[in-house]
């Protein structure tokens, strides 16, 4: 019996260093200031300054085109800036033309744009300050799980009479091998003044 306990008591205490391990090595530089206007729960309004991005566009299904724009935006970054960290979140919506997915790095504030050499496929850009509604969760940010959120976000809006002013974006903050009960994934949809 006091076997199987110290099994147990090993196995719980060996999850909980595993999860902070993946805490730790998942948290990226953070990048995402905003002031939060008002929150509700998982809900928020939060208002955003002008952002300068990273972004590329990669046609396909959305897991493996949002993975391949990381990986291009990363590249980029690392070769242009001397090694930075990887900023969070990773911002990610469709493209115009609906064949694709945008990818987009929000650019530590260290690092200057006009500093940094184009390259094809990535471009630099400014995204001016606007004000989002926002729903945070753990867990699955699989393709069913980000339209439940999203349609969960839109009902709130709906309720708070809030009207959206373009299309949703989904913002990853882990890695994709962190264990999705300790992920952060967010839908954010801004708002019509």
């Amino acid at each position: 019996m006091q076997l199987n306990a110290k099994m147990i008591g090993g196995g719980i205490a060996a999850a909980v260093a595993t999860g902070v391990g993946y805490l730790l090595l998942s948290q990226g530089e953070k990048a995402d200031s905003f002031r939060t206007v008002s929150r509700e729960g998982a809900f928020s309004i939060r208002d955003y300054p002008t952002l300068w991005v990273a972004e590329t566009v990669i046609e396909g299904m959305r897991e493996s085109a949002v993975a391949l724009g990381l990986g291009k935006l990363a590249g980029y970054l690392f070769g242009r800036s001397g090694g930075s960290r990887l900023t969070s979140p990773v911002l990610a919506d469709g493209d115009e033309d609906g064949r694709g997915w945008r990818t987009r790095l929000v650019m530590p504030a260290r690092i200057h744009p006009e500093t940094l050499e184009p390259e094809e496929g990535v471009s630099l850009r400014a995204l001016p300050p606007r004000r989002i509604a926002a729903v945070r969760f753990s867990g699955d940010n699989d393709d069913r799980a980000l339209g439940s959120h999203e349609a969960d976000l839109r009902r709130w809006m709906k309720a708070q009479g809030l009207r959206a002013a373009g299309p949703a974006e989904h913002a990853f903050y882990n890695s994709p091998l962190t264990p999705p009960a300790l992920r952060r994934s967010e839908v954010l949809i801004p708002l019509a003044a």
